[in-house]
């Protein structure tokens, strides 16, 4: 399974993980992985550990969000699908040290397969905002 796929794997079970609000999120996220067949390892390995690792630093990613969007935005407008995609990039740009240019390229791509017509420019400019932040510190 190449990383764009297990990326798209990630994104789906972290989202069903905001939806559904379970308590036990490994099981969950366990319980995706069986029940879709995913038997390559690194595939596992890295769906569990963006899954949980996003819901460990949730509060310092959906900072980093709240920091960027408009003046007039709050964090609760986004819909959720961006909301996930976002919180999927900047975990892996802030804590699994995937280039920057990787990890929006690929958050786009998701943006335009799952969100709206909107979905790809927004979560692009909140991204680029975030990185433009970050070069300048």
């Amino acid at each position: 399974m190449n990383r764009s796929k297990m990326r798209e794997e990630a994104f789906k079970i972290i989202y069903s993980m905001q939806i559904q609000k379970e308590e036990n999120k490994e099981e969950q996220v366990d319980l995706y992985i069986e029940s879709n067949n995913i038997n390559d390892k690194e595939a596992q390995n890295y769906i569990k550990d963006a899954a949980l690792g996003i819901e460990k630093y949730q509060e310092n990613i959906d900072n980093q969000i709240k920091q960027n969007l408009k003046e007039n935005w709050r964090i609760e407008r986004i819909s959720k699908i961006d909301l996930t995609i976002l919180r999927l990039a900047i975990y892996e740009i802030e804590y699994k040290e995937i280039p920057y240019k990787v990890a929006i390229n690929e958050a786009v791509e998701l943006a335009k397969k799952y969100g709206e017509d909107t979905s790809k420019n927004f979560v692009n400019g909140i991204l680029a905002s975030i990185i433009k932040e970050e070069k300048i510190d």
